[in-house]
């Protein structure tokens, strides 16, 4: 477990919550290690009957740390890419325990893209999603190439996968990727609520329904594969690279 990642058990409530604010939450190896753990771990204990995946007060995450990106775009290693978020992924892929996601400002990246992962999401009013892959050279990952069309249809998630464009949290909910949107400060609250709610349901019976309701596995990490494949492809390439570098020069601007 890493001091950037928190995990508590509730009764029947794992929380997860990402505490790494000086990085606005951004993302580490460590941190993918110990949320796939959290979350691997909780498939066999019966105790846990939902799982809550957290930024705390003020922002979700804004993603992975770009310079391991840059580090990994401009290497010469064949290794596969970033294995603790594709570990990460595997796992949101094969959880069968109901997610809840709070969303307390903003959720760049594989920040949007594990909410649709998620079987309900709460965003407060200063939420915002964004994934800018296609700004650095980059693909969709996450299976999100397959998951945001079927939940808000072809033309929203190429605007937002391929165009690049964000979307405020009123805008998420109209897209039906966030159930509710709440006051800052009170997602992870209204989570907990929601949390208990599922809870309270006949155990066995939500666990059917929630697998009807989904992709099978092996459709999630299929594609997980492929996006990651392609991705590794983009990371090194001319494109890429130059977008990376970009980036820096005007952050140290």
């Amino acid at each position: 477990m890493t001091g950037h990642l928190i995990v508590t058990d509730d009764d029947a409530i794992r929380v997860i919550t990402l505490r790494r604010p000086e990085k606005k939450n951004a993302i580490t190896q460590d941190m993918y290690r110990g949320m796939s753990d959290a979350i691997d771990t909780a498939q066999t204990n019966p105790a846990i009957r939902c799982i809550i995946i957290s930024g705390g007060p003020g922002v979700f995450t804004a993603g992975n740390d770009l310079e391991d990106f840059l580090k990994d775009g401009t290497s010469n290693s064949d290794a596969p890419r970033a294995s603790n978020a594709v570990k990460f992924l595997y796992s949101l892929a094969h959880n069968a325990k109901p997610i809840v996601a709070a969303v307390d400002g903003i959720a760049i990246g594989i920040g949007t893209t594990m909410l649709f992962h998620c079987d309900y999401v709460l965003a407060s009013t200063t939420a915002t999603f964004s994934t800018p892959f296609i700004h650095l050279g980059l693909v969709p990952e996450g299976a999100s190439s397959l998951l945001a069309p079927r939940a808000m249809g072809h033309q929203r998630a190429f605007a937002m996968l391929v165009m690049g464009r964000s979307l405020g949290a009123e805008e998420a909910r109209l897209a039906g990727f966030v159930n509710a949107v709440v006051a800052p400060g009170h997602t992870e609250t209204e989570a907990r609520k929601v949390a208990r709610e599922i809870c309270a349901l006949p155990a066995e019976a939500v666990a059917i329904s929630r697998k009807l309701l989904k992709l099978p596995p092996e459709d999630l990490t299929r594609r997980i594969d492929q996006e990651s494949h392609l991705f590794g492809e983009r990371m090194r390439s001319t494109e890429a690279v130059a977008a990376f570098k970009a980036f820096f020069s005007r952050k140290r601007a």
